[in-house]
C-alpha cells in the first residue's frame, strides 16, 4: 500500500507539494491535483471532497486563471453547472481537452436539462470507482491468504 492508484510516485508528488506558513509551524501537503488524483477512490465519502475540491480551486482563481488551472478545471470539475461555465468561456482550451475528457462535448445548458451531462458525470465516477477496486484487489487477496496462512 505504498503506492496509490493514479498518482506520481513520491518524490514526484514532494517537488509538487503546496507548502502552508503558519507563525509557528509549516505544514507540507499534496499538491491540489494529486489530491483529487489520490482521492478518486471506491469510497463514498471521496467523491463529495473531489467535487468541493475543485469546486472551491475554481471559485476562487476563475477571476485570472493559469492555463494549469483551466486544464485542471476541464479534467476534473464534477459540478455541471460549473464545468459548462468553464467550458463556454476558455472554449478553445475545452476542445483540446475533449480527446481525453469526451463528456465535455455535453457541457452545454441543453446536456444539463437533458440530465445527459450528469448521467455522464456519474458513469465517469463510476468507472473510476471500478478502477480502483480493480487495483486494490490482488493486494486484498494477497492479504487475506496471508490471513488464512497466520490463523492455521
Amino acid at each position: 500500500m505504498t503506492r496509490l492508484r493514479g498518482v506520481d510516485p513520491f518524490a514526484e508528488l514532494w517537488a509538487r507539494r503546496t507548502t502552508f506558513e503558519f507563525d509557528d509551524e509549516t505544514i507540507e501537503v499534496l499538491a491540489l491535483p494529486d489530491l483529487v488524483a489520490a482521492k478518486k477512490t471506491q469510497r463514498d465519502k471521496d467523491w463529495p471532497m473531489v467535487r468541493r475540491l475543485v469546486e472551491v480551486n475554481y471559485l476562487a482563481h476563475r477571476g485570472e486563471p493559469t492555463p494549469e488551472q483551466v486544464s485542471f478545471w476541464l479534467q476534473e470539475l464534477r459540478t455541471p453547472q460549473l464545468l459548462i461555465e468553464v467550458v463556454q468561456v476558455h472554449a478553445e482550451v475545452a476542445q483540446a481537452v475533449v480527446a481525453d475528457r469526451p463528456l465535455l462535448e455535453l457541457a452545454t445548458p441543453e446536456h444539463l436539462e437533458t440530465g445527459a451531462l450528469g448521467r455522464a458525470l456519474r458513469d465517469e465516477e463510476e468507472a473510476q470507482r471500478d478502477a480502483d477496486a480493480a487495483y486494490w484487489r490482488p493486494l486484498r487477496e494477497k492479504l487475506s491468504g496471508l490471513r488464512r496462512q497466520v490463523r492455521r
